[in-house]
């Protein structure tokens, strides 16, 4: 491409443009498309190494949580304060949960674009489901390979009159059994770091939860984007269920890991929020999502993709004036710990959206 074209290229009017169709990068490839547009393309520096390191120290370890608990503790802190990933098994969601969670996301985003549509907003004061393609797409230097469903369930439950039916049952019933595990995590974290087991339940560290569900369709120039640029979570705490395709990678020092799905298996993902309070022990890693074409062949002449899709429940604190506020009486009780300088949780929240995560270490 010519400096001349460069120059003339208007980004902001072909995302404006994508984005009033409201169909999402799902609905470009129903279209058609063999070319993708250009706002997705990423800079090579940018996109992930095509190969993984195969460091056997860096594999991203799967903990049973029927274990005898005092090693279940020891393992969850040493993965949390190395790693900041982990995957768990045993952990008493059902496997039938888990694949109707998976089918439910699956079927709203393989909907007919006049029925996904309606839900194709980026208004936070709306309830129920928002539907979208990346929630910075006007802000972000380049736009990832991806559609995605997003609702807060709690402290406020969403309208569900505004979730969609091929889903909301599924949601609901995720919202319930992942409150009772997130319960058993922080207990174990809790407990890892040396404090009551009721610890960070009681600094609301589950009061706040978001549920997204991304898509990532077949894409038919994958050297040129990615499903999800690297980044960290903001929230406390990940929960994360992947199909079978895959395609999560976590960064280690300057090697990129796969997180390869186990079945029955759920990821786990220690966010920011424990990095920002005084449990510094903790450590989070970037992650990201690369973009490929996955083919499932049922015949010698006849193929059809296979879409990688995520399901996670995000959970964050509740809105307090400080968040050192609530170190009181820890620090002296956990090892090697420092308090931040006091900063608004929300000041925090609009920081990483502006990816100015780097003034808060």
């Amino acid at each position: 491409m010519t400096a001349a074209a460069t120059q003339d290229y208007d980004r902001h009017k072909d995302i404006k443009q994508f984005d009033d169709r409201k169909i999402g990068v799902k609905g470009l490839v129903d279209s058609g498309i063999t070319s993708i547009p250009r706002f997705f393309h990423h800079p090579p520096e940018t996109r992930p190494a095509p190969t993984p390191t195969s460091r056997p120290d860096l594999a991203i370890p799967t903990i049973d949580l029927s274990a005898p608990r005092a090693a279940v503790i020891r393992q969850v802190h040493h993965a949390s304060s190395t790693l900041g990933f982990f995957q768990i098994i045993n952990h008493d969601i059902p496997q039938s949960l888990l694949h109707s969670l998976i089918v439910s996301i699956k079927s709203f985003n393989e909907q007919p674009a006049e029925l996904k549509s309606p839900y194709y907003h980026r208004d936070p004061s709306r309830g129920g489901a928002a539907f979208s393609t990346n929630f910075d797409l006007y802000q972000s230097k380049a736009a990832s390979w991806r559609d995605t469903l997003q609702m807060r369930l709690a402290p406020t439950p969403p309208n569900w009159d505004f979730v969609p039916d091929v889903c909301r049952e599924a949601v609901a019933e995720w919202d319930t059994a992942v409150v009772r595990l997130g319960e058993e995590l922080m207990g174990l974290l809790s407990e890892g770091l040396g404090l009551e087991s009721a610890k960070l339940k009681d600094l609301t560290c589950l009061e706040g939860r978001v549920f997204v569900g991304h898509y990532y369709p077949y894409c038919p120039e994958p050297d040129l984007t990615v499903g999800t640029t690297s980044h960290t979570d903001p929230g406390v705490l990940t929960v994360l269920v992947q199909n079978e395709v895959g395609g999560l990678q976590v960064k280690c020092g300057e090697d990129w890991v796969d997180v390869d799905p186990v079945p029955g298996a759920l990821v786990i993902n220690i966010g920011d929020i424990l990095q920002v309070r005084p449990f510094t022990a903790f450590a989070f890693l970037k992650k990201i999502l690369y973009a490929e074409m996955y083919a499932d062949f049922i015949s010698d002449t006849a193929s059809v993709a296979v879409e990688r899709l995520q399901v996670k429940l995000v959970t964050d604190m509740l809105e307090e004036p400080r968040i050192s506020a609530y170190c009181q009486g820890c620090s002296d009780r956990v090892k090697g710990v420092r308090l931040v300088d006091q900063i608004r949780l929300i000041e925090f929240l609009v920081m990483f959206c502006i990816r100015d995560i780097k003034a808060l270490s």
